[in-house]
């Protein structure tokens, strides 16, 4: 009789040293807050036209939302040492796995490669601030190729290259990266805020209260808008809390790094925006916008570095680890960490990123309709870890092929489909359009519900 054989290698089985402290996760944390989008995120939920207490108990509510699904998404990750490519065997089998761990992968490839372009356009301000003569060498219509300007590909093609660097380093390497460039970029918000105040005569600007105007619904969208923001590295927290010394060690991180690290940020960027109104005459979100307005040369170029690289650390964080984890758990006999990122790496160039930013009717076709699935994922997870099975899960269902494994691909694979299909129905039904910012609470809602009805009542049924 044969044998099961084990459907894993080095790079997705257990890690002999979790050795992750509290301060790593906070790290973490700031690295995926502390970016250009982090940013703007903060920015777009004070300008809502909530009250400020509204905007504040969001972002509350919201964080705590994340930081408990994310703490629950670590536990079977930290208990068994493995990444959530694995851990989703436990419900899906180790064959039909590789479907979720592919849509999960290219999501994260593509965005890995929109991330680094959006990146990239950071890193031109200071290039042509600083070196005029580079100018003719940014024009599309003259020097380019594929879409992209000369100066862009030199600098997409500079930070590809480095974060591909950073990846082959290991994962050593790149939690150090974390608890540097995450803190950084406090130290750089607080210059620029003090910098503006400065330039605006040390007077706080009036803001009208007006435009405020409150309610149950907006509130929730708010809510809404931060859970999603973070529903990419939270289906894939795994990854990281594997090395987790203790779960104890997890929550602290989680916590410190998510309400308590947000808000923080949060209030920062929103004082900074407020602040451009009267010193540059125009409202800016973007904080590469608002330190290519700086007349220090030295200044401009330490505040874009420190955004790259933060930027650069929630691209790590939220899709290059992650990705290359999912293309081994689809071919773990082919791919290891280092092939699978060179796949991801090489792949994001040639989806040509930014030809797929700037068709924003190809990008949310292709992007929504993957990430619809990424609610009914985590909403599947959890239930057959937590309530189906009650946490009592064993190291073989997770490498090694059984008999559970048709049942539970044919109950999984239904209420990923259906679970996406609801997530996606209010963009298309119009008199449900209102639950569209919700959607990834419905897919992860209906997904977990269908995979009960579904699923044998019993793991080893």
């Amino acid at each position: 009789m044969n044998q099961p054989q084990p459907s894993y290698h080095n790079d997705l089985s257990p890690i002999e040293t979790q050795d992750w402290g509290w301060f790593d996760y906070l790290s973490f944390w700031m690295s995926d807050i502390h970016s250009i989008g982090g940013y703007i995120l903060a920015g777009t939920l004070f300008g809502l036209g909530l009250p400020p207490v509204q905007i504040l108990t969001a972002l509350i509510t919201g964080s705590l939302i994340v930081c408990l699904f994310c703490t629950l998404i670590a536990v079977p990750s930290q208990r068994f040492g493995v990444p959530f490519s694995v851990i989703i065997r436990a419900s899906f089998g180790p064959y039909a796995a590789a479907i979720p761990a592919a849509i999960r992968a290219f999501i994260a490839m593509a965005w890995y490669g929109i991330q680094t372009w959006l990146a990239s356009n950071a890193m031109a301000v200071p290039l042509l601030r600083l070196f005029p003569c580079l100018t003719p060498f940014s024009n599309t219509q003259h020097y380019s190729f594929l879409g992209l300007s000369y100066l862009g590909w030199g600098c997409f093609l500079v930070l590809w290259g480095a974060q591909m660097l950073l990846f082959r380093k290991g994962i050593s390497t790149i939690r150090r990266f974390f608890d540097f460039a995450g803190p950084a970029v406090y130290i750089v918000m607080v210059f620029l805020l003090i910098d503006l105040l400065h330039m605006n005569h040390w007077h706080w600007p009036h803001t009208p209260h007006s435009t405020y105007h409150g309610g149950l619904v907006p509130w929730l969208s708010a809510t809404a808008l931060v859970v999603s923001y973070f529903s990419g590295p939270m289906l894939n927290f795994g990854d990281f809390a594997r090395n987790g010394r203790t779960m104890g060690h997890i929550r602290i991180g989680n916590m410190f790094g998510l309400p308590v690290n947000f808000i923080a940020f949060a209030l920062l960027a929103v004082a900074t925006t407020t602040l451009t109104q009267p010193v540059f005459g125009t409202e800016m979100d973007d904080p590469v916008a608002i330190v290519a307005h700086l007349d220090n040369p030295a200044a401009l170029a330490l505040a874009i570095i420190t955004f790259l690289l933060a930027t650069t650390g929630i691209n790590i964080a939220a899709n290059f680890v992650s990705g290359a984890l999912d293309l081994c758990a689809i071919a773990p006999k082919m791919l290891n960490w280092k092939r699978a990122g060179w796949l991801c790496g090489i792949g994001a160039i040639l989806i040509t990123p930014w030809n797929l930013y700037n068709n924003p009717t190809h990008m949310h076709l292709t992007l929504d309709t993957l990430a619809a699935a990424v609610g009914p994922l985590f909403g599947i997870v959890m239930t057959d870890y937590f309530i189906r099975r009650r946490t009592s899960l064993s190291s073989a269902e997770l490498t090694l092929n059984t008999p559970y494994d048709s049942y539970a691909a044919s109950a999984a694979l239904s209420a990923t489909l259906l679970g996406a299909l609801i997530a996606m129905a209010p963009e298309g039904v119009a008199s449900i359009g209102f639950l569209s910012n919700f959607s990834w609470f419905l897919g992860a809602l209906s997904g977990s519900i269908i995979y009960i009805i579904l699923s044998p009542k019993y793991a080893n049924a």
